[in-house]
């Protein structure tokens, strides 16, 4: 650990992807000790802050300066199947350099090798117990892990380095309950400087304060996100209240501005009336005709100016009020009759050693929630029922057109805009329909021609979804693996609101009960071996 106190700072940082999009312009930032939550709707620049502060990115303009070493755990963090687990902890070479000390081999390379890191491998063995990774030996390989345990293990390596920053972008992706019980201890038990970029309530509720990041700034909440939501709420209603004291202000000067005109009318009749009487001389009246004509003009100059500087408060009372727009779907042929069948999977014996075996019907609009520990084949046995994998005995029978929203996002080709990547999978829309569609999914104008591989990570989970629900023939089975991965929690209402106006068939796999309860779930079940039916309390208790 670095013998100063760690620290953030980001000055005059900007960053534009290759295509000319800018993500951040001039940015300022400070994080001192302590843990930050970094929130802020998809596409924000969150996770590329974090590449930033990492090093992963160059930026445009501006620098970043960290005090201390800097450990970046990324989303969807993937490690070489062919890797040893030692390899993977950043430990091989100190253990090789052990076991050749051991047997007599007293070469100065094993002594540098190994520093003052003599105890490595008992620091490496009690942090993979800390994570729950105690059953998983050092020399096996990657390979033989779940993508959970994956995740847990670039963790563990990141621990073990002892780094004075520690950047963790969606580092509950893909974990069970177990796991990320497991993470949530070690985030509680970090000192240094941590920041955190999650949708996970449970994990938020561990930080210090929030850094909620909009339009290109962050501003500071103190306290975990509880306390952020109710400061967030008050400022929401105080600013409602400022945009109607604003409105009722805009009213009251259009009817004052109103008034000078009536007022200002009045003095031209009555002057003029004077003059076409001829009851004083006419230099008299043409002097009291032009003071009149001043005094009620500068009268309505004053009003008018008023009334601009009324609607100017009103617009950054306006401003004020958070107004994010939601994704609306409203998908033809879609709909599933009650007791239609679905789909049918009769004794399956899937890849990699899973099994789901005895029978499920799926029949009707149902939404079935699949849960399991990490490993336990929830991906393997959707990759089957969408023809990605053959099974090794069994069968998996779709009646009805399905689509596959995988863990990895990999559906899109990230050279092509997001319209050329709707095309593919529609050819027989025109430009306009699916622009028009894409519309609403937020993707409007240039943002609709953005190419894939620039997309955050929850555009890139939306672009997705519109893909597949746009695609022909439309979707009467969609199949969902983890869909709250990289989602900010606006992103999570969004993706609610938007199953809930799907009105086919559902599979989703996923570790967050909060958000298969909200979907409105009918039927529950628990892969371990077989497919039992199970309940949203029973899925908590046992930790899946």
């Amino acid at each position: 650990m670095s013998a100063f106190p760690p620290y953030i700072t980001c000055t005059d940082l900007s960053f534009s992807w290759p295509d000319g999009t800018d993500v951040l312009d001039g940015f300022h930032l400070t994080i001192g000790p302590g843990r930050t939550g970094l929130i802020g709707l998809n596409g924000s620049g969150k996770s590329t802050l974090l590449k930033l502060i990492a090093g992963a990115l160059t930026p445009t303009e501006g620098t970043v300066r960290t005090a201390g070493e800097v450990g970046y755990l990324p989303q969807n963090a993937t490690l070489d199947t062919a890797l040893r687990v030692d390899q993977a902890l950043g430990i091989a070479a100190a253990r090789s350099a052990l076991r050749a000390l051991e047997a007599g081999d007293a070469s100065e390379e094993h002594f540098t090798a190994i520093g003052d890191d003599w105890d490595v491998e008992e620091r490496a063995r009690a942090t993979l117990d800390q994570l729950g990774l105690g059953h998983i030996g050092l020399d096996r390989t990657i390979g033989e892990v779940s993508g959970g345990e994956c995740v847990l293990l670039r963790l563990a390596a990141l621990l073990l380095a002892e780094p004075d920053v520690l950047l963790l972008d969606e580092p509950t992706n893909n974990l069970d309950l177990y796991a990320r019980r497991r993470l949530y201890a070690a985030v509680e038990a970090w000192s240094g400087v941590l920041v955190v970029v999650s949708h996970d309530r449970q994990l938020l509720e561990l930080v210090d304060r929030i850094a909620d990041l909009r339009d290109g700034e962050v501003t500071w909440y103190g306290g975990a996100y509880s306390a952020y939501e109710e400061a967030l709420a008050a400022e929401q209603e105080a600013a409602e209240r400022m945009v109607r004291v604003a409105e009722a202000d805009v009213q009251r000067q259009k009817r004052e501005l109103a008034d000078a005109h009536v007022k200002l009318a009045r003095r031209k009749r009555y002057g003029q009336k004077m003059f076409d009487d001829k009851r004083e001389p006419k230099i008299v009246m043409g002097a009291r005709k032009r003071a009149a004509q001043e005094s009620a003009g500068k009268h309505r100059v004053l009003h008018a100016q008023k009334l601009a500087e009324a609607k100017e408060r009103l617009d950054e009372a306006v401003e004020a009020v958070r107004d994010d727009d939601e994704v609306r779907i409203e998908l033809p042929y879609t709909a599933v009759p009650p007791g239609r069948d679905v789909l049918l999977l009769r004794d399956l014996e899937l890849r990699h050693g899973a099994r789901a075996g005895g029978e499920l019907e799926l029949r009707g609009p149902e939404r079935v929630a699949l849960v399991g520990r990490n490993g336990a084949g929830k991906t393997t046995l959707l990759r089957t029922i969408a023809g990605e994998l053959e099974p090794v005995a069994g069968e998996a029978v779709a009646h009805v057109p399905l689509r596959f929203l995988p863990q990895r996002l990999d559906v899109l080709d990230d050279r092509l805009s997001v319209v050329e990547n709707v095309a593919r999978l529609a050819p027989e829309a025109t430009n306009n329909q699916i622009r028009a569609r894409l519309a609403r999914f937020l993707f409007r104008g240039a943002r609709a021609d953005q190419p894939a591989g620039t997309l955050s990570g929850g555009e890139r989970f939306r672009a997705t979804l519109a893909a597949l629900l746009l695609a022909e023939p439309a979707p009467q089975l969609l199949m969902l693996d983890e869909p709250t991965n990289n989602l900010d929690m606006a992103s999570v209402r969004k993706l609610t609101a938007a199953l809930e106006a799907y009105e086919g068939a559902l599979i989703v796999a996923s570790h967050d009960v909060p958000f298969l309860e909200s979907i409105g779930i009918t039927r529950w079940l628990r892969l371990d071996g077989e497919l039992r039916p199970t309940t949203a309390q029973e899925v908590t208790a046992a930790d899946v």
